[in-house]
């Protein structure tokens, strides 16, 4: 016997919300984030392989050495338009030596952005100086306007963070920092690839680093590097970064350079993910076209809700794309609408992390992270908040520290744009918008 299904109940039904007991608009999980991993390919195996055949895997000596970490280093110097690069085994590395190859230390003061990634606030605590807290703007980046109330004779450099694939307002914090005699250190590691008005990032400040993780735009599983165009700092860099010494053009350690002559940390990066970097570093911008391609679809049809108010860009066509931020007029509305989203089947499978309100974005939020909260010591005797050359930096961390982040934070919702979505995804994800803001906060 056949049943007759009621088109306006089933009707009634897709328009109710998922979270009210309503037909989810989808069922099926986004693809997780890992922008550079979903176009790897026979081409990454074949370039590990070429390097295990070598049975060279050292960058610098071996039985029959390919060079991959020096030619990594050229292309990748040769993408930005800058003089010299040099590659680390992660993106942590890479800050701890930048920040080395600057001079920072006790007695100094680094300022950093609200929004970030812990391992920036760690480089700064670990070389014994005191990070600094900046408020954030529209941008979801460091305030130029904010930054100049933060400098005390202390200060001795900026760290900023080009967060969640789009570029930082540089040029006006280059600006300040050069009206003070800052250094400008770039943290590029999630904007790999981007640009303002044709100018890569990582090319505005005194150095600048990328993270080559897992879940950036380019990737070797871990990696990094520190790109400059200062030849004193690079060689500074590459002493840290090692053995404490710089090399000349063939590889020899210089002894009989006293500048060059510090201590290193064994950040060397090896053969094989140089490699794999180099098949990666071509693909970058298929990798960021995609997610561009698909963020601008999203937020082109997120315009027309009034709710909605999008992330500030410096310039569309340098952003990478990677995430898509919305915010909310209050903090309730956030929350509700990503329930609602969630429900709708807005998310990725269990390990992934998509579609949360950004006070859920674990140690990318500055009160997020207790050892900068309790301004947790090194060492037993606490430093570096204990050090007699700090005792003049008076610095505070905990919520409240950065209103406006605050404010942010609290109303804005991040859903990362994987480099692989369909079209039917991309129709998934508006259509479960507009669903949603039809009921939510109009």
């Amino acid at each position: 016997m056949k049943v007759e299904t009621d088109p306006n109940s089933a009707k009634a039904e897709s328009a109710t919300l998922a979270i009210h007991g309503g037909a989810p608009v989808r069922t099926e999980p986004l693809p997780l984030e890992f922008p550079g991993i979903h176009h790897m390919d026979e081409e990454e195996v074949e370039a590990a392989v070429r390097v295990l055949r070598s049975r060279s895997p050292f960058r610098y000596y071996g039985i029959d050495l390919q060079g991959e970490v020096d030619a990594f280093e050229s292309e990748f110097a040769a993408f930005l338009g800058i003089s010299y690069c040099l590659a680390l085994n992660s993106g942590t590395g890479a800050l701890h030596t930048a920040l080395s190859a600057l001079g920072v230390g006790p007695g100094q003061e680094v300022i950093v952005p609200a929004y970030m990634w812990v391992s920036v606030v760690a480089a700064v605590v670990n070389l014994g100086a005191i990070p600094v807290l900046a408020d954030i703007n529209d941008t979801f980046c460091m305030d130029p306007a904010a930054l100049e109330a933060k400098i005390t004779p202390r200060t001795t450099g900026i760290i900023c963070v080009h967060m969640s694939g789009a570029p930082a307002e540089v040029e006006a914090v280059a600006a300040v920092a050069r009206k003070h005699k800052l250094f400008l250190l770039e943290d590029c590691a999630q904007c790999a690839g981007g640009s303002i008005r044709g100018r890569k990032v990582g090319t505005f400040g005194d150095m600048a680093i990328f993270s080559f993780q897992m879940n950036k735009n380019m990737t070797s599983g871990e990696g990094g590097c520190i790109v400059t165009s200062d030849e004193m700092l690079f060689n500074r860099a590459v002493a840290c970064h090692d053995t404490g010494y710089a090399r000349d053009a063939s590889g020899r350690a210089m002894f009989d350079r006293p500048e060059l002559c510090l201590w290193g940390r064994g950040y060397r990066i090896d053969e094989m993910r140089a490699a794999i970097l180099r098949v990666q570093l071509r693909k970058l911008p298929r990798v960021t076209g995609h997610m561009h391609a698909s963020k601008y679809r999203l937020r082109e049809a997120l315009k027309r809700f009034p709710q909605i108010t999008l992330r500030k860009i410096v310039d569309e066509a340098g952003d990478t794309g990677c995430f898509l931020l919305t915010t909310f007029p209050t903090a309730r509305v956030a929350q509700e609408v990503n329930r609602a989203l969630r429900a709708e089947g807005i998310v990725t499978s269990a390990q992934g992390v998509n579609d949360i309100v950004m006070t859920e974005w674990g140690l990318h939020i500055y009160f997020n992270i207790p050892s900068l909260v309790h301004k947790t010591g090194i060492d037993r005797a606490n430093s570096p908040w204990s050090l007699a050359e700090n005792r003049e930096s008076r610095t505070e961390y905990g919520k409240g520290t950065c209103p406006y982040a605050d404010s942010l934070f609290e109303r804005s919702c991040l859903l990362a744009i994987p480099s692989c979505l369909t079209r039917r995804d991309e129709d998934d994800i508006i259509a479960a918008f507009d669903k949603v803001l039809s009921v939510i906060g109009s």
